[in-house]
């Protein structure tokens, strides 16, 4: 690089030197002392002026991009720590800070495609894992009844019911599965009304009150909902997120109760489900909402579900612009919340588009 500079000054200089030493010879009074002297001037402040500003300017920024294109070849970005983001005027330095930018976003999109990547393969090992127990376990009761066991009646109707409860529970596994995919994809779309989110929890607690009595759990609500509290969200899909969390409450509370209650305040709803549970430890809070997780595996499988019902609700509380909360202490049980807009009941909204109807009309006769 060095060599290319000289070089290139030296040529540059000679030319100058050469066009200067032309010019005084046009001039009558020039003599060859003033042509000498003026030539080699013009050559040294050429030479000088050419050779720091290409080195220093031109050469150094080139041989920065190269070392940073070497070492991206090279798949090291160790570079981009040294990475300085300001303005400059040097174009050379502009290209140079871009080649830094694209750096660091390809750097990103590597670490992103690795947990990805890792994601996948953890992804597909819990489903095929996930698929495995139910599918084996109707295969084995099936095969046992085809080996004999069908000619005992008793033998046969308990098998059939088993390999029955473990198609059930593929098939859940299975919904749970689509949904979350179609409402990642979009292919779900959320239908926002106005409802009384009261009427949502009573339908829940009448559908599990059954489950939970068979536990000796007392599932009801916290306080006396006797007016309705309205909420502008997809009725159908807050069901369901109400639904798995009463459901999740209920698989991990041993004994005592599970509340179901509301708070109004500052133009939001918080609904939230609280048990008296066993509790999540803190190292698993941020992780209890990932597919399959489960913060005991083995009394998880006992205890049934396809590991997909948190997940379901992320998602779905996503998709309304908001997301779960949850306070867990171990031992005593976890709170587990989410906010939704308060809605209008319709009484109230018959009223918004009376006075926005009699606006109209007022607007109207005044611009008459």
């Amino acid at each position: 690089m060095y060599f290319r500079s000289r070089v290139v000054a030296l040529v540059l200089a000679a030319l100058v030197a050469i066009v200067t030493v032309a010019f005084l010879s046009l001039l009558p009074d020039s003599t060859a002392t003033v042509m000498t002297v003026a030539a080699l001037l013009s050559f040294a402040s050429t030479y000088l002026l050419v050779y720091v500003a290409f080195e220093f300017l031109v050469m150094r920024e080139i041989s920065e991009i190269y070392n940073v294109l070497n070492k991206m070849r090279k798949k090291d970005f160790s570079f981009i720590e040294d990475y300085e983001n300001h303005n400059s005027n040097n174009p050379l330095k502009r290209i140079n800070q871009e080649i830094f930018k694209y750096g660091i976003n390809r750097n990103k999109e590597i670490e992103d495609l690795k947990k990805l990547e890792a994601f996948r393969r953890e992804f597909l090992a819990d489903v095929s894992h996930e698929l495995k127990t139910p599918v084996f376990a109707a295969q084995g009761f099936v095969h046992t009844l085809l080996d004999g066991a069908a000619d005992d009646k008793k033998i046969r109707k308990k098998f059939l019911k088993r390999a029955a409860r473990s198609l059930d529970n593929l098939d859940a596994l299975i919904q749970d599965l689509l949904t979350l995919s179609q409402i990642e994809t979009g292919e779900i779309k959320m239908h926002f009304e106005h409802f009384n989110i009261v009427t949502i929890a009573e339908e829940v607690i009448d559908q599990l009150e059954v489950k939970a009595e068979k536990k000796n759990l007392k599932l009801k609500f916290d306080a006396d909902y006797s007016n309705p509290i309205f909420v502008h969200a997809d009725a159908d899909r807050i069901y369901r997120v109400i639904t798995n969390l009463v459901s999740n409450s209920i698989k991990y509370t041993m004994e005592g109760s599970i509340h179901i209650g509301f708070e109004v305040k500052s133009e939001k709803v918080q609904v939230y489900v609280k048990d008296t549970g066993v509790g999540i430890p803190p190292e698993h809070l941020n992780r209890i909402f990932e597919r399959f997780f489960r913060v005991e595996k083995s009394r998880s499988k006992e205890m049934g579900g396809t590991g997909l019902g948190l997940a379901i609700v992320k998602h779905i509380l996503e998709a309304h612009n908001t997301k779960v909360s949850v306070i867990s202490t171990v031992g005593k049980g976890s709170t587990f919340s989410f906010k939704l807009p308060i809605g209008q009941s319709a009484e109230e909204m018959e009223e918004e588009l009376e006075e926005e109807r009699l606006g109209l009309e007022s607007l109207e006769e005044e611009t008459l």
